[in-house]
Order: C-alpha cells, then structure tokens, then sequence
C-alpha cells in the first residue's frame, strides 16, 4: 500500500466527521462507514462538504483498501470488521491520536472511572477565565480534529475514555491526570481489572522527563500500579488523607495546592464544587493550572465561581421545601456512592436501569444511613430490591420518569433531598443518560 493516502472512519459523529474534515485537509482520501444510522445534523454535513460514507453496512473491499482506519471509541474491539482489519495488518488509530499528528498545542488530558468531565470543564473554564486560547475536546465540546482543523489552540483540555486511550499509541499527554481507577467496562477488558489498569495508565505514555503526571494518591490501585511503573514524568500526587510530598492536600477545612513552593489556599467552603468526590476534582484542576503558572488569584475565582455541568448533581429547583438533584450521568455505582455521599439531608434515591453488573455493597452503608426511601427507575428492578430490601422498607418500582418524581414528591418532606443518581445505564427506558435526566427536569417543574 506505499503511497496510499485513503483513511476510512469508522462511525459518523462528533469525532468521526472531526477527522474526515482534518484528514481531507491534509490530502488524504477520505470514506465514513457507520454501521447504524447517522444522526441527521452529521448525515447534512457529510453530503454539504461531499465526502463519500454509507450507513446502515461496512462495506468490506472499501474499507480493507485503506491505508489507517479511524474508529469510534463506542466500536468495540472484537466487532467483526475490526478483526479483519486487524489480519489485514491495517493500523487501527482513534481520532485523538490522529488529530495530535497536527497540532504542536499543549495539552492537559484528564481520565479516570469518574470525575473526568467535571474536572475538565474546571480545567478549561480556569484557563479561559486566564485569558488562554484553549479548546475543549475528546468525550466533551467539540471534536478534536475539526478545531486542529479549523482553529487550533494553544492549549487544549482533552476528557479521555479508556477506549479513547485504547487507539492512542504515538500521542503524548503534556499534563496527564489520572483521578481515580474502579472497576466499570470490563466486558471490553476480558473482565480483566489488570487490562482496565493497563488502559488508563495510557494516560502517562510516551511522557518525558519535561512532562507532568497529576494523579489521586488515596487511590490504592492507582498508587500500586505507580509503585509497579517507572514513569520518566514529574509526579505530581494529589489527597485529602495525608499531606506530606502532596502537590495538593486539605488541611483545617483549608485546600492546599504546593507548586514549587508557591503556596494556594482556599476554604473548602468557597468552592462552588461540593463534597468529597469534587474536593479531588479541583485539587487535579488547581494543580494543572498551576503547573501552567496561572495566577493564583484566577484558580481561586474559578473555583468558587464555576457552574457544574448538565446532569451531574445538577440542582433543579425546590418544591415546597424538597431539593431535586439530577446526577443522571451517574451509570455507574462508584458514581452513585459519590453523589449519596455528599449529601447532607434525608434522601429519597431514584436509581435504576441498565444493569452493568453492579455490585451494591459499596453502597449499603451510606444507604442504611442517609436513605429514606427508594424509588426504583427501571424495567427490573430486583437486583435493587435485594440490595437494599433490608435497609429501606420503602421501595416502589416505576417506569417513567414522571412516575419515579411524583412518587419521589410524595415521599419526601421538608428538608429532604429527591436525587436522581441510577448507578445505571439508560437504554431501558431512555435514549440515553441526557434523555433521561431531560425528563426527570421536565417532571420537576411539572409539579
């Protein structure tokens, strides 16, 4: 295949429309293959700008003539054209690792099982309020590769997935942050934690010695497989459980971010982010700013002035005296244990859905302690029941979002909290975690 320059791209959204226009930017020939249906505002744009794609089918001979492939992190690497590909000895590549190919900007790439979106949007909003030209990309803003494309950046804050990592192989992270590893994905993984490990330690690839590594030293299996690794990169460890050779640490209700000696503290209690789970998002945040040398007078601000994004632990309103919480993007347990963690009131928990194997006992504890009652959002429900069925007496099922609020409404009582936090997928009952937390909003103000 010397000199081919045909790519195909495997997936037809965000990033896989980012890519076609970079790489006919850069002269190659371009095809999209979607296996399923193509959300129209991208099928319009691929017949506005004339690329050639199909939908509904992979068609083999066009694809097994490209010289890279391009996939979706959402395709999984054991789907049957992805195998093929593989014996054709094709390379296999992610928009990110493709997009890094032509940008020198600097980037501050952020992963973990949980965390990872509200630590960048921090990250990047803490760069704007600096005045730098920064983008936003991977799982969240635009893709990557249509602003190399278009409008490239001095620095870009990059929210990457495991499977993001997974096609990464050349790309190198200037400023990697790694908040936390628990298990979740692993039918991707073999069921194999050590392979899920493996992934998010992609993270710190390919880094330097001039390179920074900012990562949760109260996780244990973060803090093992460091101890495992020699990581050439500057460490830059983060807690609130110790303080000694923390970069960033809590101390008398005071957040502590130490870079070279210059010394950043906040009260806990000006931080517009609140709980356990969002006091390690800003250290993570606060240090990469950091590094960068942003004033600290700007990190304060951003910090007590930042607006938390759409469904996690989102306020919705009070109704006579009952807070509703929407924390939809919680699909995972870990999620969940966050979120009923930093509550402070009598909670009713709407939770439910898809099953992601889940193992709840993590969750008893918490449950037994601050939830009242149960409201179950799903189409089985008996994973829940057994879970928690001798803690709370109160469980109910319900199978719409406008059921599970106004039963949550007439459980709770002044003072209480509604949260919607499932610990579930959505594709049950919903399109997916934003459809789901849409209608639970739309409930609310229904009452």
């Amino acid at each position: 295949m010397k000199g081919n320059k045909k790519i195909v791209i495997l997936g037809a959204g965000e990033s896989g429309y980012g890519a076609a226009v970079l790489g006919r930017s850069k002269g190659y020939d371009v095809f999209i293959s979607d296996m399923g249906v193509i959300k129209e505002e991208y099928r319009d744009l691929l017949v506005k700008d004339g690329f050639r794609f199909e939908e509904g089918k992979h068609s083999e001979q066009e694809i097994l003539s490209a010289s890279e492939v391009i996939k979706s992190p959402g395709i999984p690497d054991k789907a049957g054209i992805i195998k093929k590909i593989n014996e054709k000895g094709i390379p296999v590549i992610s928009e990110i690792e493709f997009a890094g190919r032509y940008t020198n900007s600097k980037t501050i790439c952020i992963t973990g099982t949980n965390g990872k979106t509200t630590t960048t949007m921090l990250t990047y909003h803490i760069l704007q309020k600096a005045g730098l030209k920064v983008g936003l990309a991977g799982n969240v803003g635009k893709s990557f590769a249509l602003q190399v494309a278009q409008q490239d950046y001095d620095y870009y804050v990059l929210e990457l997935s495991s499977f993001q990592l997974d096609g990464m192989f050349t790309f190198k992270a200037d400023i990697a942050v790694l908040l936390n590893i628990t298990p979740d994905h692993l039918d991707r993984y073999e069921y194999k934690l050590q392979n899920y490990v493996d992934s998010k330690f992609r993270i710190v690839q390919n880094q330097t010695a001039s390179d920074t590594f900012i990562y949760c030293a109260d996780d244990a299996i973060i803090e093992a497989e460091i101890s495992k690794r020699n990581i050439p990169s500057t460490l830059l460890p983060f807690s609130i459980q110790k303080e000694k050779g923390m970069a960033a640490f809590v101390k008398d209700n005071q957040l502590n971010i130490n870079i070279q000696n210059q010394l950043l503290h906040m009260s806990i209690f000006d931080l517009a982010l609140q709980g356990k789970h969002n006091l390690y998002n800003s250290m993570a945040s606060g240090i990469a700013a950091r590094v960068i040398d942003i004033r600290k007078d700007t990190v304060r601000e951003s910090f007590s002035d930042f607006k938390n994004i759409e469904h996690r632990l989102e306020h919705v309103m009070t109704v006579h005296g009952i807070e509703f919480i929407n924390d939809s993007k919680a699909t995972n347990v870990n999620s969940s244990w966050y979120a009923l963690e930093c509550m402070q009131k009598p909670i009713v928990w709407i939770v439910g859905g898809v099953d992601k194997g889940n193992d709840y006992a993590n969750l008893r504890e918490l449950v037994r302690t601050k939830v009242k009652a149960i409201v179950c959002l799903g189409t089985d429900n008996d994973k829940i029941h057994e879970a928690f069925g001798d803690l709370v007496t109160d469980i109910v099922d319900t199978k719409s979002a406008l059921e599970a609020v106004k039963i949550s409404y007439e459980k709770g009582r002044k003072g209480d909290v509604v949260l919607l936090s499932p610990a579930c997928a959505s594709f049950d009952l919903f399109k997916n975690y934003e459809d789901r937390g849409w209608q639970f909003k739309k409930a609310v103000k229904s009452l």
